[in-house]
């Protein structure tokens, strides 16, 4: 592919980069990335990897936008309130980037369509913008099961964490935390609250991985959690090892095909 004049002048600051350069910046604008949850992590990932000339990005999500969603999720705007979450965020990044194509799916991600959605444009990557543990075991099992690297992420209060999964070169995130908790066991943002620049925080790590790994470039998050708290502006990393015992990606595993866990704890439920 060449690039346009515009192209040349938009991605200049990726181009002089040694480590990108113009073969760099066509994988870029060549590569696919898919992002479950256009909210908190979602939205800034979304608008970063557009800005970067990533050429397809897919948003999976089926809620709208709330006037309360936009002390965080920077893609939506007030005149966005009570449209699709999806639709919005495409309107953003077109606005931002027309190189960029938007895939849109305003459905709730579940075991039934999960891989569908993958196979859909075979993404290259997998951003987890989800905020409930059932669609993230979901999101890690799927991609395990269809050798597809993601990245975990998740935000409250005023910490953050995230971890880079690839296949068979470390830990899944069950590998770490093996099953969900119980229902109401963990509150979630909207029971504890979250600090809106988190999500910009972690979401543009996740971004930044994903960048990395089409390039193949730098040390990505495999084999460790970084974990962020923002009241003592202090980083960790720490080190994950793989788990033989693994339900889905160890020596034996045990799971071969998706579980939908609130269905799962519905049905223990009646």
């Amino acid at each position: 592919m060449n690039f346009t004049n515009e192209q040349m002048e938009r991605y200049s600051r990726h181009i002089i980069l040694k480590d990108v350069g113009v073969k760099g910046q066509k994988k870029l604008l060549q590569s696919k990335v898919l992002i479950v949850g256009t909210g908190g992590l979602g939205a800034p990932a979304a608008m970063f990897l557009a800005a970067a000339g990533v050429g397809t990005i897919g948003l999976v999500d089926f809620d709208a936008v709330e006037l309360s969603n936009l002390q965080r999720q920077i893609i939506h705007l007030t005149k966005d309130v009570g449209k699709p979450k999806v639709i919005s965020g495409k309107e953003t990044i077109n606005e931002m980037n027309p190189d960029v194509d938007v895939v849109t799916y305003k459905e709730w991600v579940s075991s039934a369509n999960i891989r569908d959605i993958i196979k859909d444009r075979d993404y290259d990557f997998i951003i987890d913008g989800t905020d409930n543990f059932p669609a993230k075991f979901l999101i890690n099992d799927a991609s395990v099961l269809m050798g597809k690297p993601f990245s975990h992420a998740g935000i409250i209060r005023f910490q953050g964490q995230t971890m880079t999964y690839v296949p068979g070169e470390g830990p899944c995130y069950r590998c770490i935390f093996e099953n969900p908790p119980p229902p109401d066991k963990v509150p979630t943002c909207k029971q504890a609250g979250v600090l809106g620049v988190m999500g910009g925080i972690i979401g543009t790590i996740q971004a930044t991985e994903a960048i990395k790994y089409i390039l193949g470039i730098g040390e990505l998050l495999t084999g460790y959690l970084l974990t962020y708290d923002a009241l003592t502006m202090e980083f960790r990393k720490i080190r994950l090892p793989k788990n033989k015992r693994c339900q889905v990606c160890g020596e034996n595993p045990t799971i071969k095909e998706l579980i939908d866990y609130e269905q799962a704890v519905c049905d223990l439920k009646s």
